[in-house]
């Protein structure tokens, strides 16, 4: 098999035997995925994990461990409750066992193995490495204890060497204790009693375990960062035993277009002269062609790297020192201004309208642990199909394999730290802002260590380009200095402090959340505004939620139809927010439903589309084009319409909405019924009943250009028609007139002459009010959507026609 990176580098996989007993079968979820199918005792997920330092020779650990739950302070037991499927967490339906643990509890973890005779592994140092374990985890083999580690989202490794027995079965032994949402630890959205937001606990190994052979001096890691201004392209190396007199080379490889090698372009690093700081190289390259390799989620372009392939400094060599692949990308993230002046964040010297969603890396059958990597997989190429160009990770660092994708496909990452701790005072409209909690001495050094161990992991993936340190407030202290940090530690990165938090006047992002939204931030002189977080649309699918009818959503919608109407109308008020406010970045809540929350795209078990691809995806080019021109067709009360409407307060003849139903016995008033108190409003014809229907006609001596919308403020429930026909029906209560987009065939309703419009309000309690006009929206320029609409229009096409193929 070919290494990830095309470079002629085969895996070899030790073939460590892996004892598969009849007794072990996975458990049965409330949903499960398509993939849970291809999950196989002797065969999980058994892909290179590293894909960023890639070497010849591994072995897999993961497959079927013993396991048992004893209280926190026993020690390793006598004996072993049962198997369990490993890397899967033991709360899930793949791990076999699907038990909680709890904060009182220890889990513990057992297999054999041997270390694999074959000559790559001879007179080597062995290596075992965990991709992840959450959260305080001992490890010990053969008796001996060879790493502790406290993070659940950082790996670690132990040199276990001077603790095997070569040519004997090895005893693997390791110990988690997680206190889930008991203690400061960081635990993204875990909880013991899961509901709303919060999820299901997650406990011990939940990634890759995997063994590896290296020579006495190795290479840990490696970094890239490129300076595409200046060609110039730096490696920050992270050596063990470095030896002066015994350095590999490093060459970086992109590949030509002709397809030819002699038209590679290459670049060699050099060290620095004198030797005396080799941790540090340097590459170098005409600005002009670095610029063609740029990667960006249009191109995703990727250069390889060989390290330690040729040769060495000195003519004779003492000892090979280490050979693996790797790879960077020529990119480059800050912030600028963009010809208006306003500060945009900026990808490769270009502003660029940062659209994404809320991940959160959940899975039904797996939790935390995505069944396989084409699962994995998935979720990127979902969102890039979307026509999403960011995703932002939500409390939650996924293993090396997720982000590899995200570079390889070509979407950008904002990276969150997993929140844990206590939560400050805090309010989504920024009435807090300015304000934090203190942190004990002991959870704000976890915190700053357990963020650096995340930082080091992340930082060699190009794809990441925000570091997102605090989250509405959760664990909020030293909110300047945890910033500052953050960006000195990387400044080839953005910094958002505290996202939809309590603001601070630091790092390069402001960041609020609005449910549903959308809103912008005012802009800052030095700081990119950017809605981090709003939409939260529910819809629960029958047959595919978690728990039956007890499901939550930030606000509720009963069919697909209504569901998507309801999306589109808030990418219709999002557009022209970048150009007129300033936005520069947006992210909705969410990727999938997650347990029951429902407010996905997708169901959680990734089977359905709740909101269709096709239709979004066109509807999100338009967020990258020139915002649309509105203009009034029929005016609304607060715009200073005057005109006489008809209405009843009774229920009136099923044909109401006719047009040439006779309302002449009903009463007159103009346009904005409601309560005189009710705030907001522009009330000039009382009503106080539960219901109002009310009638108008208008004139138009031509037919607009454009798609037509409705202009409404309602409380509470609405439906309204045109010319007999009902445009649209809506929910809940308004604050402010909104626009609400109807059927792109719609405005073919309108007609030269006489129009009629009508409509229903119905009210339960509170404030009252009911007003709606008509405005037409039209492209400023001939685009791929605007053509994309026409061409329905000459086919006779209904919008709605395209939207659910599925159903």
């Amino acid at each position: 098999m070919r290494s990830l990176l095309g470079l002629a580098l085969t895996f070899v996989v030790a073939a460590i035997p892996v004892t598969v007993s009849a007794e072990w079968q996975p458990k049965t979820a409330a949903l499960m995925t398509r993939w849970a199918k291809d999950v196989k005792a002797d065969k999980v997920l058994p892909e290179y994990p590293r894909p960023q330092l890639v070497r010849e020779h591994w072995a897999n650990l993961n497959g079927v461990w013993q396991y048992a739950i004893t209280d926190k302070d026993a020690a390793k037991p006598p004996a072993w409750d049962g198997e369990i499927l490993v890397p899967f967490p033991i709360e899930s339906a793949l791990s076999g066992v699907m038990q909680r643990v709890g904060p009182d509890k220890r889990l513990w973890y057992r297999r054999m193995f041997a270390v694999p005779q074959d000559a790559a592994w001879q007179d080597k140092t062995v290596l075992l490495h965990f991709g992840a374990v959450d959260w305080d985890a001992k490890v010990w083999v053969n008796g001996t204890e060879v790493a502790a580690h406290k993070g659940g989202y950082d790996p670690f490794s132990a040199d276990i060497t001077s603790s095997l027995k070569k040519d004997a079965e090895n005893e693997l032994v390791v110990s988690v204790f997680d206190g889930s949402d008991v203690g400061y630890q960081p635990r993204g959205k875990q909880v013991q009693n899961p509901h709303g937001i919060w999820y299901t606990p997650v406990t011990g190994i939940w990634q890759t375990v995997w063994l590896e052979p290296v020579a006495k001096r190795y290479i840990r890691g490696i970094t890239f960062t490129t300076d595409i201004d200046a060609g110039e392209i730096t490696a920050i190396v992270d050596f063990v035993n470095r030896d002066f007199n015994n350095l590999p080379e490093v060459r970086a490889t992109f590949p030509s277009e002709t397809g030819n090698k002699s038209d590679d372009l290459v670049i060699n690093f050099a060290y620095p002269s004198p030797v005396n700081t080799p941790s540090l190289l340097k590459g170098k390259i005409d600005p002009a062609l670095l610029k063609k390799t740029l990667w960006s989620p249009q191109t995703p372009r990727l250069w390889s790297v060989e390290v330690g392939n040729k040769g060495f400094l000195e003519t004779k060599v003492i000892e090979r020192f280490d050979h693996f692949t790797t790879y960077f990308a020529a990119r480059k993230i800050s912030l600028g201004k963009d010809d208006k002046g306003v500060t945009r964040m900026f990808l490769n010297n270009e502003p660029l309208f940062q659209y994404g969603t809320l991940d959160q890396g959940w899975w039904p059958d797996g939790l935390y642990t995505a069944p396989t990597d084409e699962a994995l997989k998935f979720d990127i190429e979902i969102t890039k199909k979307y026509g999403f160009n960011m995703i932002r990770k939500h409390v939650k660092v996924e293993p090396a394999r997720w982000y590899y994708w995200c570079d390889k496909l070509g979407m950008l990452v904002w990276q969150d730290m997993p929140s844990g701790d206590k939560h400050a005072k805090w309010d989504p409209i920024g009435t807090h802002n300015g304000t934090e909690m203190t942190r004990s001495p002991e959870s704000m050094e976890n915190y700053r260590r357990e963020w650096k161990n995340i930082m080091d992991f992340c930082k060699p993936f190009p794809s990441i380009v925000a570091w997102v340190p605090y989250n509405e407030g959760w664990g909020q202290s030293d909110t300047v200095g945890v910033a500052k940090w953050t960006k000195e530690y990387d400044p080839t990165r953005l910094v958002n402090p505290a996202s939809g938090g309590n603001d601070f006047p630091v790092g390069d992002i402001v960041d609020y959340h609005r449910y549903p939204g959308p809103f912008a931030p005012k802009t800052e002189p030095t700081r990119a505004a950017v809605l981090g977080e709003y939409g939260g649309l529910g819809l629960p699918l029958k047959g595919r939620t978690w728990q039956g009818e007890k499901n939550w959503g930030y606000r509720s919608f009963t069919t697909q139809e209504a569901l998507t109407d309801a999306y589109l109308d808030l990418i219709d008020k999002l557009q022209p927010m970048i150009a007129r406010d300033g936005l520069a970045g947006a992210i909705y809540t969410q990727t999938t439903d997650v347990e029951i929350e429902v407010n996905g795209l997708l169901t959680y078990d990734r089977e359905v589309e709740k909101l269709p691809v096709a239709a979004l995806a066109e509807a999100h080019k338009r967020l990258w084009q020139p915002p649309r021109v509105v203009t009034s067709v029929l005016k609304t009360a607060d715009q200073g319409e005057s005109a006489t409407w008809a209405y009843t307060t009774e229920k009136p003849a099923d044909n109401w909405f006719a047009v040439d139903f006779n309302a002449s016995s009903w009463k007159t008033g103009p346009a904005g019924f409601g309560e005189p108190t009710t705030p907001g409003t522009t009330v000039k014809t009382e009503w106080k009943t539960p219901d109002i229907y009310a009638r108008r006609t208008f004139e138009l001596s031509k037919l607009p250009q454009g798609d037509l919308k409705l202009r409404i403020h309602h409380d509470e429930d609405a439906e309204v028609y045109l010319n007999g026909v009902l445009l649209r029906k809506v929910t809940g209560y308004t604050t402010s007139y909104t626009g609400y987009r109807i059927p792109a065939d719609a405005v073919e309703l309108l007609k030269t002459g006489k129009n009629t419009l009508a409509v229903h309000c119905h009210q339960t309690g509170g404030g009252q009010y009911i007003d709606v006009g008509l405005e037409v929206a039209a492209n400023q320029i001939p685009g791929e959507f605007c053509r994309f609409r026409t061409a329905l229009r000459l086919e006779r096409k209904s919008w709605r026609d395209l939207r659910f193929p599925q159903v």
